[in-house]
């Protein structure tokens, strides 16, 4: 189950990812969840399911009350979880650091999400992404928290992981160069969310990821 934002929802990085693994001979698995996942990304890149949702947020999965609409809720997050999933490949936080919010906040919800997917499975394995840069107009801050969070990322990992349900932690963000990832450039329209080339370079990572674990 790739989940998260529309930087899973709405780039091409899922679809390349199904193709990649496939075309390297790995081929014993199904993406799932209930948004389709269907951007042009080019010849042998299937149309696949996944649980990402633009503008969503990690800390808004943590009550229904008060309601946000298209931010993300616990309900919505309980009924992903109730798919049970044997891995997740779990890219989030992009619109919370965008936001301002605070990275305890960020973390704490990612131990959330863990839990309500363990309850369901208890022995789901997690990928949890270092997430990709962040160069919107008019946040100037957002990088430098985007990294702050992935510095804090594999700490939070080793404290939550068990044998039974381990998590992985993938440096997603060193596969797009930070510096260049600006409005109008290669990889990036909006110094958000990566074009196909950007998203070729995400899938690369989780790909190498997966199959260093043998996944799948």
């Amino acid at each position: 189950m790739p989940l998260g934002d529309s930087i899973t929802g709405s780039t091409c990085y899922p679809q390349l990812l199904s193709k990649e693994l496939i075309s390297n001979g790995h081929a014993n698995f199904d993406f799932v969840g209930l948004n389709l996942n269907n951007q042009s990304c080019g010849t042998g890149a299937p149309n696949l399911m996944t649980e990402g949702h633009g503008g969503y947020d990690v800390t808004f999965l943590l009550t229904d009350s008060p309601p946000q609409s298209g931010h993300g809720t616990l309900a919505e997050l309980q009924s992903w979880a109730a798919e049970k999933p044997d891995v997740v490949l779990m890219e989030y936080a992009t619109n919370d650091i965008w936001g301002g919010t605070s990275l305890p906040s960020i973390l704490s919800a990612y131990s959330f999400v863990v839990d309500q997917f363990r309850i369901q499975n208890s022995s789901v394995i997690f990928f949890v992404a270092q997430i990709t840069p962040l160069h919107p107009s008019g946040c100037s801050a957002c990088e430098s928290n985007v990294e702050a969070l992935n510095s804090m990322i594999p700490s939070w990992a080793d404290g939550e992981t068990s044998t039974a349900s381990p998590i992985h932690v993938v440096n997603v963000w060193a596969a797009l160069p930070q510096a260049s990832y600006l409005p109008n450039s290669q990889y990036t329209s909006d110094g958000v969310h990566p074009n196909a080339a950007g998203a070729q370079l995400m899938a690369d990572v989780w790909s190498a990821a997966l199959v260093a674990t043998g996944i799948p």
